[in-house]
């Protein structure tokens, strides 16, 4: 009987020891987060010829995967890492609109106040248009990179120096596509004359509002605008696709990279922290913040689903907060999923590619139900 029950419990601990085995060799095996993001993002640089990607997840405040895939500099062989600096393009706006709701909770401007309180030499015919309208696109105001070297206003040339003063001037001849309130276009020219507005009432250049006011108490440290001559450690190079072959950017003047429409500096790092002030609703009063991700009304009892910097969405019944940028050969995705708390962040370094298709395929990979978005449509930049 003690041999039976020997032999007995021999063959039982044979069997543990083969499925403990088999458990280790199984979880050795099993692809991780990291491995199925690198396996789907190297796939899409290759398809897309992408130089550079940097890809950030975060969920609840904290990095689930922080990396660098590729170059951030050709010539110099320069990889992508959490540090390297992008250019922010469109994504900019959501900072300079949190800029204009500083303004508002230090009660020196109102939302519903007309643009032509601040700018009286506007024309008359803007009087309706009221500083909501430009931070939801409803202005009727052209769009300037569309709008100059039509009608004829002279083109908009990259490559000159405006004065601010004289490109607001240059604006107030733009034509107005429909009544304020009435409908929606993408207009850089609001952002542009918001970033003025910032300064007309705060007294300082909007970029060192942020950093004074958004980038140092939030810990973006490396967040900043955009300079040439400035030495910028980690700065990324910008490419585009010219008959398929990739080239440098075009040079655009310096002044041109200073409109508030998106001319800042930002890494991954930078995107986690600032995601972590979006978590906390941190800077802005609680009621800026609502402001800020409300879909605008449009006049006849209509919504837009865009809010102050933000395109609005939803996933799984809650609001999915998501916007791309692309300018000087960068092209960048934010996509916010506060059904997961879950925030991922594509930044690339080539004009012509679509990041929005590499953050669908992360959420895809994070979780299926989470990408199934509403609407669907993309970004404007």
């Amino acid at each position: 009987m003690n041999g039976y029950l020997q032999f007995t419990a021999r063959i039982v601990a044979v069997f543990f020891m083969l499925v403990a085995g088999n458990t280790a060799a199984a979880s050795e095996t099993a692809p991780t987060l990291e491995d199925k993001v690198d396996d789907f993002v190297r796939t899409e640089m290759q398809q897309q010829q992408i130089p550079g990607v940097a890809i950030g997840i975060f969920q609840r405040g904290e990095v689930l995967l922080a990396k660098g895939y590729g170059y951030a500099n050709l010539e110099h062989r320069v990889p992508v890492t959490p540090e390297t600096v992008f250019q922010s393009a469109s994504i900019g706006k959501q900072f300079t609109a949190v800029a204009v709701m500083l303004q508002v909770d230090d009660g020196k401007l109102s939302l519903d106040d007309s643009i032509r309180k601040y700018f009286p030499d506007a024309p008359a015919s803007w009087q309706p248009i009221a500083i909501r309208h430009l931070l939801t696109h409803t202005s009727g105001i052209a769009d300037y990179f569309e709008a100059m070297g039509t009608n004829g206003i002279e083109a908009f040339d990259l490559r000159r120096d405006y004065d601010p003063d004289e490109l607001r001037q240059i604006f107030y001849q733009l034509p107005l596509d429909f009544e304020a309130g009435s409908d929606w276009h993408y207009s850089n020219t609001g952002y542009a004359l918001l970033g003025f507005l910032v300064r007309r009432v705060s007294g300082r250049f909007y970029g060192d509002e942020l950093q004074e006011r958004v980038f140092k108490p939030l810990g973006m440290r490396t967040a900043r605008g955009i300079s040439e001559a400035d030495i910028v450690p980690n700065r990324a190079a910008g490419y585009q696709l010219v008959d398929g072959e990739i080239k440098n950017q075009e040079w655009y003047a310096p002044m041109v990279n200073t409109t508030a429409d998106g001319s800042l500096y930002l890494s991954l790092h930078d995107y986690l922290a600032w995601d972590r002030g979006l978590r906390k609703r941190a800077i802005l009063s609680a009621k800026s913040w609502d402001e800020i991700y409300t879909p605008v009304k449009l006049s006849g009892d209509r919504e837009y689903p865009y809010g102050f910097g933000w395109n609005i969405g939803q996933s799984q019944g809650m609001p999915w907060y998501h916007h791309s940028g692309s300018s000087q050969g960068f092209h960048l995705y934010i996509s916010r999923y506060l059904a997961g708390d879950l925030t991922i962040v594509v930044l690339t370094n080539l004009y012509e590619d679509e990041p929005r298709r590499i953050v669908d395929g992360i959420a895809e990979i994070m979780d299926p139900q989470i990408a199934k978005v509403l609407p669907p449509e993309a970004d404007e930049n």
